[in-house]
């Protein structure tokens, strides 16, 4: 089961991933603001996915992680073992942050006066949530580093 997660949370991150990057650049590129455009059905994608990927990422990080089985067992040593404190605080708490992103520009650009605040309110958080995804990826190279296609 472990094995199962974790190839579709590390196949789905790519999807996550250039859906925010779309819908940022949707947002910046979008001069109506019509509810209905291009830009709200990216962000809506993007919520999906990015919903997809907190679900598959709490059941490693709750259930299935031996990582994180081992970091529960003594957390305060496991703040000393950069490998299990990635895994255990540094990783969800990023992508956390971003899926936060992702949802606060939905529900902002719904409230938004104007078509212009609505463009630059789904701009900033959807930027600002692929950055936090991007960086809060274990690439190749890395310490925490995982290959780009798991297979």
């Amino acid at each position: 089961m472990y094995s199962l997660v974790l190839l579709l949370h590390s196949w789905l991150r790519w999807a996550a991933l250039a859906a925010g990057a779309y819908a940022t650049f949707a947002a910046a590129a979008d001069s109506t603001g019509a509810r209905a455009s291009r830009t709200d059905r990216a962000g809506l994608a993007f919520v999906t996915l990015v919903d997809v990927q907190l679900l598959l990422g709490l059941l490693l990080y709750l259930v299935l992680s031996p990582f994180t089985k081992e970091a529960f067992r003594d957390f305060g040593a496991a703040m000393h073992v950069s490998g299990l404190r990635y895994w255990a605080v540094e990783h969800p708490t990023m992508m956390f942050l971003a899926v936060i992103l992702v949802h606060v520009g939905r529900v902002l650009a719904r409230t938004a006066k104007t078509p212009a605040s609505r463009r630059v309110r789904q701009m900033v958080c959807f930027g600002l949530a692929t950055v936090l995804m991007v960086v809060g990826t274990p690439w190749p190279g890395l310490p925490n580093g995982r290959p780009l296609l798991r297979v």
